[in-house]
């Protein structure tokens, strides 16, 4: 079998199945038809046609089907075919493009390190009358007194204390380890992998960075294998950025660099952190628009119980060489001119990636274009505890926004520079400001909270 895989505004892929006999010339150069209206942020049912064309160097064999199945991630057309202005791979193309055009560089380079949590049992359920969640897991810090499945063998992971300790407290190594086998099976360079801090089943596992679109692909494909080697260990992944309250959530750091005809440009012996001024101004523009990038970066209401303080959160619009709080760090340990890079700490595993890597470039190449300086914009470097400066040094800091509501309002103001090159359009802005609202923001404030009736039930 062949599979085309899509990609849809929102970050879910959907996929249509070919058996290879009817994999033709024609059918790999024309694509293959589908229905726009049906998928969740692309078209209307009065103009629904579309075509998916394959992109053949993404190909690899899917190794969790019963039968051999190749998958190829697509490109997405109108019939007449013209690309698909919605399509998210198409966007971070565009940005690719636009860089080059712009001749401050030719390649940008992106690594995300993506956390995630492996649940043994997930349920929620949500009605008129009734509302709630429960999760699960072997190495949960709350079940150090269950015996419900037998003799407690302990060695449970304490509240923060997950930060990757030794068999048998972690007790998901050998299923990393099947997840990386797979990832490399993908053609996917795997670095390392880890427990994290939190408790119940925190883990990491870091893959090469590459240049932006065939990252995003590999980010896409990543989340896959995670999920379908957990799911065939009878367990359940998920990117959602705090599954957990009072424990540390997940975040995608994500480190980024410009190379022009293969010379780095964001290192410079003499700078902080041996950062060019192109690094700096770039620094300046992710902390400049930030507000409004966050609605691409962390695009969900979940995204805004994990950016709050006391949870190494990087709350903070400010950068640094080490501490973990500030949005942006430098990386400093073991940096060569072609490792020099910035990693915007900000981000989760709920964007989609082709729209958060481009408009995370689109920011640093505004603040490249207009030579923004981040320690003039009050952005720092700030090498020192951020949680532990007197009061009137904390209220110069900007923090990120506190909600999903307000990004998309800093959106609506400030998305000049996302414009830039044709790379996003106003129709998508508006179209994704209007998804956010309908599909999230309106239905979560409408529905009552389990922890409401601890509040008001007695009022």
């Amino acid at each position: 079998m062949v599979d085309f895989r899509i990609v849809d505004p929102a970050g879910r892929q959907h996929h249509v199945t070919i058996p290879a006999v009817e994999v033709t010339d024609e059918l790999l150069e024309v694509g293959a038809p589908f229905d726009g209206s049906s998928i969740q942020g692309f078209k209307g049912i009065e103009e629904s046609d579309m075509v998916m064309r394959p992109v053949l160097d993404t190909a690899y064999v899917d190794p969790f089907f019963n039968v051999p199945t190749l998958a190829l991630q697509c490109q997405v057309y109108d019939p007449s075919g013209v690309r698909y202005d919605r399509d998210p791979r198409y966007i971070a193309e565009k940005a690719e493009q636009y860089l080059i055009d712009s001749g401050i560089a030719n390649t940008a380079f992106f690594g995300p390190e993506l956390e995630f949590f492996l649940f043994d049992d997930v349920r929620f359920h949500s009605s008129p009358e009734s509302s709630f969640y429960a999760l699960d897991s072997e190495e949960a810090v709350w079940n150090t007194g269950s015996a419900q499945n037998g003799p407690n063998l302990a060695y449970k992971v304490k509240t923060k204390g997950g930060y990757f300790p030794v068999p048998p407290t972690d007790a998901l190594h050998d299923i990393r380890t099947d997840i990386v086998k797979e990832l490399m099976n993908a053609g996917i360079r795997v670095e390392r992998h880890h427990h994290e801090v939190a408790s119940a089943g925190q883990s990491e596992i870091n893959f090469r960075f590459d240049t932006l679109t065939k990252t995003a692909d590999n980010t896409m494909l990543y989340k896959y294998i995670v999920r379908q080697v957990a799911r065939r260990n009878g367990k359940v992944a998920t990117f959602m950025p705090k599954p957990l309250f009072g424990d540390n959530g997940s975040g995608m750091h994500v480190h980024q660099s410009l190379f022009q005809d293969g010379q780095p440009l964001f290192y410079d012996e003499a700078g902080y952190g041996k950062m060019s001024d192109i690094a700096r101004h770039y620094i300046a523009g992710i902390l400049y628009h930030a507000p409004s990038l966050l609605a691409f970066s962390n695009p969900s209401t979940n995204s805004y119980k994990r950016l709050v303080p006391g949870f190494e959160a990087p709350v903070n619009l400010v950068f640094s060489k080490g501490n973990r709080s500030a949005a942006i760090r430098v990386p400093v340990a073991a940096i060569s001119p072609k490792a020099a890079r910035v990693e915007f700490r900000t981000p989760d595993a709920t964007a989609n990636p082709y729209l958060a890597f481009a408009a995370m470039l689109m920011a640093g190449l505004d603040g490249i274009r207009r030579k923004l300086d981040p320690t003039e914009l009050g952005f720092g470097p700030y090498d020192k505890n951020i949680y532990d400066l007197p009061a009137e040094e904390k209220e110069k800091i900007q923090a990120v926004p506190s909600s999903l509501e307000s990004v998309l309002a800093a959106l609506e103001e400030d998305h000049e520079y996302l414009l830039e090159g044709g790379v996003f359009s106003k129709d998508f802005i508006r179209s994704w400001i209007h998804l956010k609202k309908t599909t999230e923001i309106e239905p979560m404030s409408q529905r009552p909270h389990p922890y409401e009736f601890h509040l008001y039930l007695d009022l």
